[in-house]
Parts: structure tokens; C-alpha cells; sequence
């Protein structure tokens, strides 16, 4: 991190933008770049280098952002530490979390109110890959509560919209879906919040893994370290951040669903067309001049927003068991999902395997663990690669695990679950996966220098400013 941008507080998405661009990271666009695939291309081409902003995109008024949380080293930025401190301090932040405050009032969230609702006209949602089935909003923070206890869950959930007021979105079997099948079992609607446009630690915050009844915005004021400001929706009792950009307050439907589908998801490929849960809007509210927030699907920042708070939590969960597992890292390789390089301090032959089995057990997206030693930097694939190439012999360091649950967006597990007698539609084979663990460490014990790390000594301590001659020029034909 440059100790120039230390202590800085970004309390909101503008904040966040204005370091941006002060900095040199923000791109702003020509006006009017069509909002179909055109925009998508572009945020796409300057993902990981730059922000990109659309001023009037497709002939909105509201403007677009894209790509403002594309780099790991940027998200260190926004939390304040530098990046090998990164997990540590989202991991205490999610341990100890602490309570929103809410306002009453002059939220800026609710400068300006919508209640003659047409969702795509107010709103510029772009439709982003080749064969999506239309505009999706994608950086939507949905926000509802317990119908039983009143906690609040955050969770960002890819959204269709087809009509004025009528959107399908996709409900994995998490705490969001567990709040509407029992608002749905008693015959009512969930009523929810999606807001677009927040600062990008609460952004971050919405992605942690925690158990149900833990609300993440109490997690986004441990990480600001200072209590969230929040406002209670107009029309329902949701609770949301109230520097954000825009808010759509609406319900999800009890007992009807719309088709939803295909859209290209984080594993680069399509999900299929299916019936999915619909919302109903009620009202919109946004600040005046709002930015919509999208995020370019299976691109840096989709990637990275969910990876790292997942790498919070693996490392978390390893070392209560093995306290000598010192880093973690999912691969950008392996969509910062199926793939996981770990890093330890190997004291006994056997505890790498030991570590690949409770990797799998820890979350079951991991397909692939691969682990090395303290002198591999887990975050270098060249460095893990390295590894595999001199110290895994297959034959001896291979761990295989069949008929494991694995993601059901990962295709291949459809062919797995044909390929074992199981019925790929049968919803209880639906992520079948085999799994694999490669340990790519030395012996505990070896002679010599054998696997000892080929090093210079003083590498690392040259100041090439100290060393290079900045006037001479070097001409072959004077020597």
C-alpha cells in the first residue's frame, strides 16, 4: 500500500471514485456507448487497470461504473493495509462484528423517490455477454430479513429484468432462500432492498460466509470501524446503507415463478434457462445524479469480490485445525472458486494430505488444493507451478477423492454425475464431482541442498535507481 493513501476513509461508492480518478485508475468514457455487449466489451478490455465510467450510457442520464474493485492490491487500498495483511484483517471483521446506526432522515439514498415504477426506463442495465437472455442487474446488493427473528442477511444475486416492475433472479440454498421459503410456506411475500452503488468495503462485506442470522453490514462497520449509517426503506422495514447510490424496494413473490436464463456466470460458461423466484418492484429511490454500479460477469472484480472473503474464511477454518497453514489463496486460474493454494510450515510427512482433506471438507466449491511449502508464494501461480514441476510425484503425492458435492455452476459435473449411473437432472446428484489434492512439498528431512531454494544473496536489497547510471548511453561501437 503507498503510504500516501494511509488513513484515507472511503464512506462512500463517490469517495471510493474520486480516489480513483485522482490516482489515475478511473477511465471515463465517450457519452452514449450502447448498453447492449458495446459496454460490457469496453469495461471488459480495461478490467484490472482501470475504473471505467459511462456518462449517459445508451441515452440514460444516470451514469455507469464498472471495475472500481478490479485488483487485489486496490481492495488492501480500500481497507488500509497492505496486501499480505488483507485476509487478516477482513477474517477479524467478520469475527467481530459491529452494530449499524441508523438514521432518521436526509438519507442520500432517498434524495429523490420513484413509486410510477418502470425499472429498465429509470434505470441504464446493461445486457454484457453474447448469448445472455437480456439485461441483468449484477452488483445488486439484496437485502432482507428474517420473517423469523428480524436479522438481516446481504447477498448479491444476479437479477433479470423483464418488465416494468417484474425481475427473476437466481436464490442459491443459502440464508436468502431460507428467509423466503418460510415467508413462502406461510403464504406471503419476502419483502427485500437492492441497492446498487455502495462504498467498497460494505461492497466486500456483503460476500462474507458467515452462519444465518449474521448481518453483514455489521460486518461493514467492523471494517470501516466505525458504525455503518443506515436508513429504513420507504415501504418495507429493510434497513440500507444510506450513502448508497440507488435503492429498488420491492418483494419477492410468493408461489410464481418467470423464466431466467442463460447468463454467463463466474465460471465463464452459461447457466441454463429455468423457472426462477420473481420480485415485484414497489419504488425506486436514489440520490440525485446517481451511479449504477455494474459488475462484468466472470471478469476481476466478480472474481475477486467473492474470492477473498471465501480466502478469509478457509484460513480461518484451516488453522483452527493446523495451526501451521500460514496462507491461502484461490486461483484467478480456477475463478477464485474450484482451485486453492495453500501454504504451510510442514513439520510431519502426511500433514499436507491431511490439510488437502480438510480443505475439501471446508467449503465444497474447492475442487483442485494444491499445497507447498513456506518458500512459495501461493499468490505467484508461476511460483506454485514450480512446486508441482519439482517436488509432487503423482504416484506418491496425489490425493483422489470420487463422488464428492461440488459447485453446480462447474459444467463438468454434469458429465461426472452421467459418467457415475446418476441422472444429471436428479436434483440430489445435481455438483457430483471428483476431487483432487496434489502435495507439492519437500521432505521434512532431505541432504544436502537438494530441495533447497536456488537464491542470490542480496537480491532483494538493490535500489536499481542506486545502481543504473541515468546519463550513460551504451554505444557497441566505443568498446
Amino acid at each position: 500500500m503507498n503510504p500516501l493513501h494511509a488513513g484515507k476513509r472511503f464512506d462512500s461508492l463517490r469517495d471510493w471514485l474520486r480516489h480513483l480518478a485522482e490516482t489515475d485508475r478511473l477511465a471515463t468514457l465517450k457519452d452514449g456507448i450502447p448498453l447492449q455487449h458495446r459496454l460490457a466489451a469496453i469495461a471488459k478490455r480495461l478490467d484490472g487497470s482501470k475504473a471505467a465510467y459511462f456518462p449517459k450510457p445508451g441515452g440514460h442520464d444516470i451514469g455507469i461504473i464498472s471495475g472500481f474493485m478490479s485488483k487485489r492490491a486496490w481492495i488492501a487500498e480500500a481497507m488500509g493495509v497492505p496486501q499480505s495483511e488483507l485476509l487478516a484483517r477482513y477474517r477479524r471483521a467478520a469475527e467481530n462484528p459491529r452494530p449499524w446506526a441508523e438514521i432518521e432522515k436526509d438519507a442520500p439514498c432517498q434524495q429523490i423517490v420513484h413509486r410510477d415504477v418502470d425499472v429498465r426506463r429509470l434505470l441504464p442495465i446493461p445486457t454484457h455477454s453474447e448469448h445472455d437472455s437480456g439485461p441483468y442487474i449484477t452488483a445488486g446488493l439484496v437485502i432482507a430479513r428474517n420473517p423469523a427473528t428480524g436479522i438481516q442477511n446481504v447477498s448479491i444475486n444476479r437479477i433479470q429484468v423483464h418488465g416494468e416492475r417484474h425481475m427473476a433472479l437466481l436464490m442459491l440454498p443459502r440464508h436468502l432462500h431460507a428467509f423466503y421459503k418460510a415467508a413462502e410456506d406461510a403464504g406471503q411475500a419476502l419483502p427485500i432492498a437492492i441497492v446498487i452503488g455502495v462504498d467498497p468495503l460494505t461492497l466486500l462485506a456483503s460476500q462474507a460466509i458467515t452462519p444465518i442470522d449474521h448481518d453483514e453490514l455489521e460486518i461493514a462497520s467492523a471494517l470501516h470501524a466505525d458504525p455503518l449509517q443506515v436508513v429504513k426503506c420507504l415501504s418495507n422495514d429493510v434497513r440500507v446503507p444510506a450513502h448508497s447510490e440507488i435503492v429498488i424496494e420491492g418483494r419477492i413473490l410468493p408461489m410464481e415463478r418467470h423464466m431466467e436464463g442463460p447468463f454467463g456466470e463466474f465460471p465463464k460458461y452459461y447457466s441454463e434457462k429455468e423457472h426462477r423466484e420473481v420480485i415485484e418492484v414497489d419504488l425506486i429511490t436514489h440520490r440525485e445524479r446517481p451511479i449504477y454500479h455494474t459488475i462484468v460477469p466472470a471478469e476481476m472484480e466478480h472474481l475477486l469480490l467473492g474470492g477473498i472473503p471465501r480466502e478469509a474464511t478457509l484460513l480461518g477454518h484451516l488453522q483452527a485445525s493446523h495451526p501451521q497453514v500460514q496462507d491461502v489463496h484461490l486461483s484467478v486460474g480456477g475463478v477464485c472458486r474450484y482451485h486453492l493454494y495453500i501454504r504451510l510450515r510442514k513439520t510431519h510427512e502426511g500433514l499436507p494430505k491431511n490439510v488437502i482433506l480438510a480443505a475439501f471438507g471446508a467449503h465444497y466449491d474447492i475442487k483442485h488444493v494444491v499445497v507447498v511449502d513456506e518458500d512459495v508464494d501461493v499468490h505467484d501461480p508461476q511460483q506454485v507451478e514450480w512446486a508441482v514441476a519439482t517436488r509432487f510425484q503423482a504416484s506418491r503425492d496425489l490425493v483422489v477423492v470420487h463422488g464428492a458435492q461440488g459447485s453446480v455452476l462447474d459444467p463438468s459435473t454434469t458429465l461426472y454425475a452421467r459418467s457415475q449411473g446418476e441422472g444429471a437432472d436428479d436434483a440430489t446428484v445435481q455438483g457430483l464431482s471428483a476431487k483432487m489434492g496434489l502435495d507439492a512439498t519437500r521432505p521434512v528431512h532431505y541432504e544436502g541442498h537438494v530441495f533447497t531454494k536456488v537464491r542470490i544473496p542480496g537480491e532483494q536489497d538493490i535500489d536499481l535507481d542506486e545502481v543504473i547510471s541515468p546519463n550513460a548511453c551504451f554505444d557497441v561501437d566505443r568498446l
